[in-house]
């Protein structure tokens, strides 16, 4: 396997930076300026890049990282002032000064997250003004400090190029520390922290470890400050000034290794030219930099990224590791028998919040090599279990015992790095990330390598090997080097299920790893499972009730909260207690549709959707190729396909969310084309969109209530079609089950009148009893809207539409009546990947 694909040399962001400062020094020369503004310019980039470290790589966003710049200036003034020293001792002991200081305040600020943090570091650099300011005995007060010598370099010039040589090394420094092992686990960090813990990394240790290595390179640059100065005031440190590398990396661009270089430049041309004009040149500056904020949200370097039609971010070098000329298949790796007894033992596990009861006296074994089910219908319990036995929730009582140790009171990363990984039932991946480094992270953890500050990530051939066999497994391979973004909803799904593999745990607790999925990827992640229990133990939650009679070695079952069964599962599946409260109905019966009773729409109707050679996709790629659909009044129309065909994209483009690059968009004779997305909602169209997507924070009725509009459904209406919503209107989101969240979320589209409503996988993820009532509110739904159903089950949707239309690669396959499509298996299995259509028998699943 050959290495990451080098970029030129004249493509390396320090390079390029070289370039720019020795351009702008040229310049000063020739044009016999002051070479003092050119230092300041590389001073200032050194400033900026330190922030942007934090803001770009990290997430964090430090308001008053002036707080380390300017106490390194006056650790400088203070030590040159008392015991003398040259420029290097001056920057080595700005570097050591600051070092320390971020480890200490960042032990105690990195408590806090988000606009605390922001805060925090604020208040920090408003305190240290304060005692510059007034400590006059130390400080010199308003007046500062002066006369500080620069022995080595006394010419303007000679420090210019000394600033110029440190200011690159550090530059150098931050870009080797982003590929490095440790820089790939903070960009990580930055998109989704609580999947870094579930891998076993300890997201508060590197938060502190990043800070360190930011507040050393701005303490470096405030040391050259003080130099460049000769001096130090206290003016640096005010709340006036903290915010000016924030603003020098976002005027660059936080998402590029550039941005503040370009920030820099702008901010202090722009001051010294504006200030020679008015004393109050931020009147001027302000709007300056709002209408570039409005007009390239990505920064300078975003607009130049457009400009060269590219638009992915530039942190870090473009590419992948090259992709093997043969992937060796995956095999997972033996974890071992660490002992005789159960992997895991749960005794006694009790949990509630406020009057709800989620865990009452949960008490089973988890043995071996074995895939252990979880089951029940929803509101169970189920994933606040699995978010008791991963530590991100406490327990209120009871043990939970992994190999023989009592880990209740463990971490979620110290119980990943015991063996116990999982996934999530709402989907958790790094969405910034490609889907080759989604998986590369999670390999990283498993092979123990936490930090790793000098040596490039991508040059571990063995752990790329392994990255490359995974993606394959799940059938990622070609999509590899494509952002997490990009991919559709059932990609998503496959490559989280890579991750939880990639970590070599000995226990996998899998949350409901098949929602989402088509036909065909089911059968491939069955498969994988089941070979997975061969070495390694598998507790997992699934509502497909006939894969988990077939792949299950023992099933337990949850209702209420309570332990209603335990056993084999033949026992379990005809238990009369499962039967009642999972099942709802028996699984052979498909509920009576209230489509059936309906009138089909007329077909010389108006249309009231129609799609033109539409053509659509990401970063300039092509996922809708062509696409022609129509919708009439009063229609049920069913789009179909396999994983990654454009069925969201569609639903995305209708919407307004992603623009069409080519064809028309028409809306009962309106072109949504001009239209934004607020405006095509007004028009009446509606979106339930895959993941629900509720605010987690508020309540259901606050939710509902933010769609309400006049004209649309009322909240008794709703209640009246999901009547357990009525006792859930206080709850907030964030605790509903998933089959309660899509209630929320298709109530949430009635608040609004709606002529055309777009469901995108309304039964994913949902028991069999719920399927029932969440189908009979969509039949409902047809007497007031069109519908559009994307659903990756055909039987599940075809019975109660009028047409169909079938993707394949981004283009229209099939487009007929449904009816057509569901009296031709044969169709079915060669557009879909269908292996059976019709609904097993309620044993059928148990003989497989």
């Amino acid at each position: 396997m050959s290495a990451t694909p080098r970029p030129s040399i004249w493509e390396h962001p320090v390079a390029i930076a070289a370039l720019v400062l020795a351009g702008l020094t040229g310049a000063a020369w020739m044009m016999g300026m002051p070479v003092n503004r050119i230092t300041q310019i590389a001073i200032y980039t050194l400033y900026g890049a330190g922030v942007n470290f934090l803001i770009g790589y990290l997430g964090l966003v430090p308001f008053g990282a002036s707080f380390f710049f300017g106490c390194a200036s006056y650790a400088v003034a203070i030590a040159a002032l008392t015991w003398g020293g040259n420029e290097i001792s001056g920057v080595l002991i700005a570097a050591l000064f600051s070092l320390l200081l971020a480890l200490v305040v960042g032990a105690v600020i990195l408590r806090r997250r988000g606009l605390y943090f922001s805060l925090l570091t604020l208040a920090c650099s408003q305190i240290a003004f304060e005692i510059a300011f007034k400590w006059t005995s130390v400080t010199g007060g308003e007046n500062g400090l002066q006369n500080v010598a620069r022995p080595l370099f006394e010419s303007a010039w000679a420090f210019h190029g000394f600033t110029l040589v440190l200011t690159l090394a550090l530059l150098w420094f931050m870009w080797r520390v982003a590929h490095a092992p440790f820089g790939r686990l903070m960009q990580a960090l930055r998109d989704n922290e609580q999947r870094v813990a579930s891998l076993g990394y300890d997201a508060y240790a590197t938060k502190l470890g990043a800070l360190v290595i930011a507040g050393g390179v701005i303490g470096v640059a405030g040391g050259l400050m003080a130099l460049l100065l000769q001096g130090v005031y206290a003016n640096n440190l005010n709340w006036q000034h903290a915010g000016d590398p924030v603003l020098m990396a976002a005027l660059g661009g936080v998402h590029h290794a550039l941005g503040p270089l370009w920030g820099a430049i702008t901010f202090i041309v722009l001051e010294d030219r504006l200030s020679a004009i008015t004393e109050n040149w931020w009147l001027f500056f302000a709007p300056l930099i709002i209408l570039f904020a409005l007009l390239s949200p990505e920064g300078m370097q975003g607009a130049l990224q457009r400009l060269r039609g590219r638009s992915r971010w530039t942190l870090t070098r473009g590419g992948i590791p090259a992709r093997p000329a043969r992937i060796a298949p995956y095999r997972p790796a033996d974890t071992g028998r660490a002992g005789a007894g159960p992997v895991l033992s749960v005794q006694h596990l009790s949990k509630r919040f406020g009057s709800i009861v989620t865990q009452d006296d949960i008490s089973f074994d988890v043995h071996r090599h074995q895939v252990h089910s979880l089951i029940g219908p929803n509101g169970a319990g189920k994933t606040t279990f699995f978010n008791l036995l991963s530590g991100f929730l406490a327990a209120d009582g009871g043990r939970i015992v992994f190999e023989g140790e009592d880990i209740g009171r463990l971490p979620p990363h110290l119980r990943a790095r015991r063996g116990l990984a999982r996934s999530f039932q709402i989907l958790s991946v790094f969405p910034n990330l490609s889907a080759f480094e989604n998986v590369r992270i999670a390999v990283q953890a498993a092979q123990g390598q936490w930090g790793g500050l000098w040596r490039d990530a991508h040059g571990d051939e063995v752990a790329n090997a392994k990255v490359w066999s995974l993606l394959d497994a799940v059938g990622l391979a070609d999509r590899a080097a494509d952002l997490c973004m990009a991919l559709s909803h059932g990609e998503k799904r496959l490559l989280e299920i890579a991750v939880s593999l990639a970590s070599g745990a000995r226990l996998l607790l899998l949350d409901e790893p098949l929602a989402g999925l088509a036909e065909s990827d089911r059968e491939v992640v069955g498969a994988l499972i089941q070979r997975l229990a061969q070495s390694h133990t598998v507790l997992l939650i699934e509502h497909d009730i006939d894969r988990v009679l077939a792949m299950s070695h023992r099933i337990s079952v949850l209702h209420q909260g309570r332990l209603i069964a335990d056993g084999r599962p033949a026992e379990v599946a005809r238990d009369p207690a499962v039967v009642s409260a999972y099942l709802g109905r028996d699984r052979g019966e498909h509920a009576e549709l209230p489509v059936a009773a309906r009138a089909p729409a007329p077909a010389a109707s108006r249309p009231l959707l129609q799609l033109e050679g539409v053509r659509a996709g990401y970063g300039g790629g092509t996922v809708l190729e062509g696409v022609d659909m129509t919708v009439h009044a009063g229609e049920v129309v069913a789009l179909l396909g396999r994983n990654g065909v454009g069925k969201t994209t569609a639903l995305r483009a209708i919407t307004g969310v992603l623009r069409p690059s080519a064809g028309r968009i028409v809306f009962d004779g309106v072109d949504l084309a001009s239209l934004r997305v607020d405006r095509i909602n007004h028009q009446g169209i509606s979106l339930v969109p895959e993941g629900r997507r509720l605010f987690p924070n508020l309540t259901v009725h606050e939710n509902l209530m933010l769609a309400a509009r006049h004209g649309g459904a009322s909240v008794d209406e709703v209640c009246e079609l999901f009547p357990k919503l009525k006792v859930l209107m206080r709850a907030r989101a964030e605790n509903l089950s998933g089959g309660e969240r899509q209630m929320v979320a298709i109530g949430r589209a009635l608040m609004v009148p709606s002529r055309l409503i777009l469901l995108d996988e309304p039964f994913e993820g949902l028991a069999p009893a719920v399927v029932h009532e969440v189908r009979d509110a969509v039949g409902k739904l047809t007497t007031k809207a069109s519908l559009v159903i994307v659903e990756h089950h055909a039987e599940s949707v075809l019975a109660m539409a009028d047409r169909a239309y079938v993707l394949v690669n981004g283009k229209v396959a099939f487009g007929g009546t449904a009816a057509e499509l569901a009296a031709d298996p044969a169709l079915q299995q060669r557009l879909l990947g269908v292996a059976e259509i019709e609904a097993e028998s309620p044993g059928a699943g148990a003989g497989r």
